[in-house]
């Protein structure tokens, strides 16, 4: 006998699958219900803020002794960097290997306007986007990393001050267990939205022959990056996870099916955290101290999916235009994309800040994002799917890493 979530995930399933053969073969007139979608992401990034304040803040608490915190941040920062590597390092692997970009015609492209502005953007930008000047305005414009930072700090602050700090905490926990109540009420919709969101925007990418036409430009490209992402999805987080967090696989996926479908269907690690949290803490059972405090972080600083994404992209630009990279501009793209992958969920559009930086660093031109534009909002679906599966991964091998260090 199924129960309600395992119906709900199989009808969250049948959302993207009609949504995709509609998209595909409607095209542009799918727009129409976009608004659908539009109304379901919304009401997902409303419980964003409040979400993220209050599992800090609880997540926090829940370590007990302040100094806790900071080997539990170490850890978890240590182990998301390690898996970021790890997909990076398979992504120019397997990149260097295919050679997708050998044979592509690059000639007679421009810098895309919306790349033109990104183009000042470093590594300092990301270092200053960790501290907010007005944590309100970062609250409305939903900057994830100013408001951890300052959640992280109003936590700890609030274990400092005895009992009135225990008072702020259990108003904390009962924020948390409303929002998380709200997230069963809104994924309620999540058929229909999900049904929308792919729908409208696989029609406003021309529907499938125009999308099929874009794929036989790149399919070597994205054939790379989708392998890469299947190794490191389907072979070494599993692998983590059983050997590191001593869970089962299959097991642990099936209660992340409606976190995984709603993060390919709104290509946004952030927007799905509310379903993440829910999926990890009450259907795996991670302890909440674990869940509230890895996931949101994850969702901020663990980019596996992305930064393999743009280490692949920067070797197709390089191979496409007949630039020759040699082992120093490896080792520079492994580097880089790994720190830019940790840094830029505060900024908008984070994809194409990092692949900016990266392609800066090993001095290739901007022109050749726009070979990947026109299939990057799939690709986007799929790495957030890696992303959001490796936060969640992440939550299970912290918590048994605490659970080790307590016992």
């Amino acid at each position: 006998m199924l129960n309600k979530s395992a119906i709900l995930s199989i009808f969250i399933a049948l959302g993207v699958v009609l949504g995709g053969f509609s998209g595909w073969f409607f095209g542009s007139s799918m727009a129409a219900v976009g608004w659908l979608g539009e109304l379901f992401l919304n009401a997902l990034k409303m419980l964003i803020v409040p979400l993220v304040v209050s599992s800090m803040v609880v997540g926090v608490a829940g370590l007990g002794d302040i100094r806790k915190m900071g080997h539990t941040g170490f850890a978890t920062l240590v182990y998301f960097s390690i898996t970021t590597g790890i997909s990076v390092l398979i992504g120019i692997v397997l990149v260097v290997t295919i050679q997708p970009g050998i044979g592509v015609d690059a000639s007679g492209l421009g810098i895309p306007e919306r790349i033109q502005e990104k183009g000042l953007i470093g590594l300092s930008d990301l270092v200053l986007s960790f501290v907010s000047k007005n944590i309100v305005q970062s609250m409305a414009e939903m900057d994830l990393l100013p408001i951890i930072l300052f959640s992280l700090l109003f936590g700890g602050a609030c274990t400092t001050i005895g009992e009135k700090g225990q008072l702020v905490i259990r108003f904390f926990q009962g924020v948390n267990e409303v929002i998380l109540i709200l997230v069963h009420m809104v994924m309620y919709f999540a058929p229909i939205g999900i049904f929308a969101l792919v729908a409208s925007r696989l029609g406003q990418a021309g529907g499938g022959e125009a999308f099929y036409s874009e794929i036989t430009k790149v399919f070597s490209y994205m054939l790379t990056v989708i392998l890469a992402l299947l190794i490191h999805g389907l072979l070494i987080l599993p692998l983590i996870l059983n050997f590191f967090a001593k869970r089962n696989p299959l097991e642990y996926v099936k209660n992340m099916a409606q976190a995984l479908l709603t993060a390919f269907s709104t290509a946004s690690s952030a927007a799905t955290l509310p379903v993440t949290i829910d999926c990890v803490q009450n259907r795996n059972k991670i302890s909440p101290q674990s869940t509230l405090f890895v996931c949101p972080v994850g969702a901020t600083v663990n980019m596996d999916g992305t930064a393999l994404y743009e280490a692949v992209a920067v070797v197709f630009i390089a191979q496409s235009i007949g630039f020759p990279l040699g082992l120093t501009e490896l080792i520079l793209i492994f580097i880089t994309a790994t720190l830019a992958g940790v840094g830029a969920a505060a900024i908008p559009e984070a994809g194409l800040v990092t692949m900016v930086i990266v392609l800066n660093a090993v001095g290739l031109p901007l022109e050749g994002i726009g070979l990947l534009l026109a299939v990057d909002w799939f690709l986007d679906r799929c790495r957030t799917t890696v992303n959001v599966w490796g936060d969640s991964v992440g939550a299970a091998v912290i918590d048994r890493v605490e659970h080790l260090k307590s016992s």
